[in-house]
């Protein structure tokens, strides 16, 4: 069984015409606008030109200024501190922001990552008593820490300040730290919430070098919060949009040496332009894969060091780990698929929960992620916990219908440790407990079948013919895509299929369609293995280089700009196809 898709249509209405002219823009331009609902004057001028100094003031969030006040009379006495963050991308980029940014103030700091495998996700107990045997006076924790009770009440047994920063979501209590920097405290008036833990460490660092009369550079820690906003899979919506806009922009002349050797090990400084794919999908994965498969460690080490030769070996080396990873990811995905279609459970529960064997529990959150997918099911993945083979643990990846982190509360009977979003979540269980919370999730949960369907919206129908450099560059004035803002999508039904080139080893394919105008146009498809078994069916034929007669189809496709060698041409990408119903 595999996902199905539905094809929808905005129908949101407003003066397009008037906007375009206001705005200086297409109407296709303002029909993409309101379809993201940027609808007032106000909200459109601060997407397409909105700088930093749109975003919100920092101070407005709540402990941010008591933090301030502490750690900068910690600072002055001279108190030795710890950062204490978590071992993913947000973790490692929220940690260095946090630490790099003490150590310039003239903080006596260290920096300290959970071990994956030993310690799990937070700030624990061993982690404390170890800090305060360092003799450190303060600790501050980043992407961590709103649910870390018990390590905090041992910390303050112990007499130590723990100052808080963190985004995850927040349950009925708080823990006993000095000061909580997390902006879904019920009483924090700051306007955008939807932050990750990077940006958090990032708005208190300025506020407090501020304080201190050393006010940061403008783009000093941008590329960082910009990679930690994409990794932990933030809306690209808001002040996130405009962070990892202008992250990514200051990214390819970082004055790190290490995020630079890193840019020029996965060959990143040659494209000049760095996007959210890159961002997602190219550098945050070498990074984590320390996290998950090494010690986070070692990605904190490339990023404090200033040897440019120990930089190039750290690098290369998180290059070749993440490279192992794919490997095993892709095993992983290809077994829980396995299980999922030989037990038909995709057609009997709407939620998936399945133990992977063999599966290292560091990957599981990368194969729920992949099976949701496939599936457009809510989805978690368990493995053996290291160590300890009584125990489960998972990692949970949702869909916008089904808020995971609640769900998992009700079923806090059977868990042993968890945390997360409404969209994505970890857990520990008893292995014994497993088929229990799988069928209480599946017995509570009120999914239709409608939520269960994947609904893709069309922003405009356009044929194919009317794209072109123009658009191809307003488009582009969208930027950064990802979720909470979609790349635009366009739609043409009728296309007759004529001709399919492949190149690039099949990974692409060329296809030339006639238009019901009769005019031939051209579009690519990437990852075309699911289009031409589609296209052997439809046409009943077994080899598509033998078929005389291909079928017409519908298009969704999106609108770009291909550059190559100094020239540019409008290219459009096929995101989804159908066969046309005559």
């Amino acid at each position: 069984m595999r996902r199905e898709v539905e094809w929808r249509l905005y129908t949101k209405r407003a003066d397009f015409k008037e906007m375009g002219e206001r705005l200086g823009i297409s109407p296709v331009m303002a029909r993409v606008l309101v379809n993201r609902d940027i609808s007032t004057p106000e909200e459109q001028e601060n997407y397409l030109y909105g700088g930093l100094d749109s975003i919100p003031d920092a101070g407005n969030m709540l402990g941010i200024g008591k933090a301030v006040e502490l750690l900068g009379e910690k600072l002055r006495e001279g108190k030795s501190l710890r950062v204490i963050s978590d071992y993913d991308v947000d973790g490692v980029t929220s940690g260095y922001i946090m630490y790099e940014g003490l150590r310039r103030l003239g903080g006596q700091v260290s920096v300290d990552i959970p071990d994956r495998i030993r310690d799990g996700y937070g700030m624990n107990v061993r982690i404390v008593e170890a800090a305060f045997e360092d003799g450190i006076d303060t600790i501050i924790t980043c992407d961590n820490g709103i649910s870390c009770f018990e390590a905090i009440d041992r910390a303050k047994e112990l007499g130590m300040t723990v100052v808080v920063t963190d985004h995850h979501q927040i349950r009925e209590t708080l823990p006993a730290a000095d000061v909580i920097i997390n902006p879904w405290q019920p009483a924090c008036p700051y306007p955008y919430k939807s932050i990750c833990g990077a940006e958090v460490a990032y708005k208190l660092i300025r506020q407090l070098s501020l304080a201190e009369g050393k006010p940061l550079g403008a783009t000093d820690f941008l590329e960082f919060a910009a990679l930690g906003t994409v990794c932990d899979v933030m809306p690209l919506t808001g002040e996130n949009r405009i962070l990892v806009r202008e992250g990514m922009r200051v990214m390819p002349e970082t004055k790190n040496v290490g995020l630079h050797a890193l840019l020029e090990e996965t060959g990143l400084l040659k494209n000049g332009k760095i996007s959210v794919y890159h961002l997602g999908f190219v550098i945050g994965p070498c990074i984590n894969s320390e996290g998950r498969l090494s010690s986070a460690t070692e990605a904190m080490r490339l990023l404090l060091t200033e040897d440019p030769e120990e930089a190039g070996k750290l690098a290369r080396e998180m290059k070749q780990l993440n490279d192992d990873r794919k490997s095993a990811t892709q095993k992983g995905v290809d077994r829980a698929v396995e299980i999922i279609e030989s037990e038909d459970l995709a057609k009997r529960d709407h939620i998936l929960l399945l133990e992977v064997p063999g599966l290292h529990e560091s990957l599981a959150g990368i194969v729920a992620g992949r099976v949701r997918e496939i599936y457009y099911r809510p989805t978690i993945i368990f493995a053996r916990a290291s160590g300890d083979e009584t125990c489960l643990k998972g990692s949970g990846r949702s869909i916008e219908a089904y808020n995971l982190f609640e769900a998992l509360t009700s079923a806090e009977q059977y868990m042993i440790h968890f945390g997360g979003h409404p969209m994505a979540a970890g857990l520990t269980i008893r292995a014994e407990d497993l088929e229990a919370l799988r069928e209480q999730l599946n017995r509570e949960e009120a999914l239709t079948e409608d939520d269960l369907t994947e609904k893709v919206f069309i922003d405009v129908p356009m044929p194919i013919s009317y794209a072109n450099l123009s658009l191809a560059g307003q488009l582009e004035q969208l930027e950064p895509f990802g979720t909470g803002n979609q790349k635009p999508l366009f739609a043409e039904r009728g296309l007759q299929l004529e001709e399919i080139r492949s190149f690039g080893s099949g990974a692409v394919a060329q296809l030339a369609l006639r238009d019901q105008r009769g005019q031939r146009v051209y579009a690519k498809i990437f990852r075309p293995e699911s289009f031409l078994e589609s296209i052997k069916m439809w046409s009943d034929m077994p080899d598509c280089d033998k078929i005389n007669k291909y079928p017409k189809l519908d298009l969704m496709y999106r609108v770009g700009i291909n550059r190559y060698r100094g020239e540019q041409n409008v290219e459009c990408i096929v995101e989804h196809f159908r066969k046309t119903q005559e």
